[in-house]
């Protein structure tokens, strides 16, 4: 076995002092699911900047197909934080924290649409019996979870009254399919809706809000629990929180059509948690 000199030590420790910083200068990692901005370059790029310049630190933002996708590499620890829904946030509720949640028209709220064609005589989600219809994402709340609890609600059986589902895996992707006659029907992101309303009014031209769900929590950014206490979890909210408060951040929120950001407990998602009990009261 080598004999440990004093000069050994000192190696080890100096090795040591310079990894530190190293490792404090590693990015942050920020995972997004596929919302309307997916593949909206110029969001992305002042979103990064924005949270970068906060926190003092590069922050990369991490894009999957899925919702479950970015879940899962949050609950794993290949990604420090995320921008979830509500949906995915309640599923895995005794591991995750609040960080933030995004302020929409004044609150922190959203609701889910139903969309049809301009041109369809239905008037509610039970004239689209034997219809095709467009989910977003099996883990969305407005692209999913509303629309088959409203249907077990009925006491109808989601995955026998459509004639034909598919999932699009983005919000802006359920529009399209509805308005480019893919689907009868969608189930979107009333958020996402009235924001392409106004980037891409044509394509929701195309579309019509047959009803409207009630108001919901707002999709937030989400850590794990047992990491909240660490100093980089605690600046990455803070420079979520302080968007509004910089010209780069209010540049993103702009980009976005978000007011700002703020705290909130697990009750904003109280609604959520209630159309989930009715899914678990219908499944084995």
């Amino acid at each position: 076995m080598p004999k440990i000199t004093r000069r050994v030590v000192m190696q080890t420790m100096a090795a040591g002092l310079l990894a530190a910083p190293l490792r404090a200068m590693a990015p942050f990692r920020l995972g997004l699911t596929p919302v309307f901005l997916d593949n909206d370059a110029e969001v992305i790029r002042r979103l990064r900047a924005a949270l970068s310049e906060a926190m003092g630190v590069e922050v990369a933002l991490e894009q999957r197909r899925t919702y479950e996708e970015v879940t899962a590499l949050l609950l794993e620890g290949s990604i420090d934080a995320a921008w979830l829904c509500g949906y995915p946030y309640l599923q895995h509720k005794a591991a995750l924290s609040l960080l933030a949640v995004p302020v929409w028209n004044g609150q922190p709220l959203y609701q889910s649409y139903l969309i049809v064609s301009p041109d369809s005589p239905a008037t509610g989600l039970a004239d689209l019996r034997g219809g095709t219809h467009a989910y977003s994402d099996p883990d969305s709340n407005s692209g999913y979870l509303v629309t088959v609890s409203d249907l077990v609600r009925m006491g109808e059986r989601p995955e026998a009254f459509f004639g034909r589902t598919l999932f699009t895996y983005g919000h802006r992707n359920v529009v399209r399919a509805v308005a480019g006659g893919l689907v009868q029907s969608g189930s979107v992101d009333g958020y996402v809706w009235e924001a392409l309303a106004r980037a891409e009014p044509a394509l929701t031209a195309r579309t019509k809000v047959l009803t409207r769900s009630e108001w919901l929590g707002f999709p937030p950014f989400c850590g794990r629990t047992d990491r909240m206490a660490e100093p980089r979890m605690q600046a990455i909210q803070q420079a979520i929180l302080g968007l509004d408060q910089t010209e780069k951040g209010r540049a993103a929120l702009s980009l976005l059509q978000l007011d700002g950001m703020t705290t909130a407990t697990p009750a904003l998602f109280d609604g959520i948690a209630a159309r989930m009990l009715t899914m678990a009261a219908v499944r084995p």
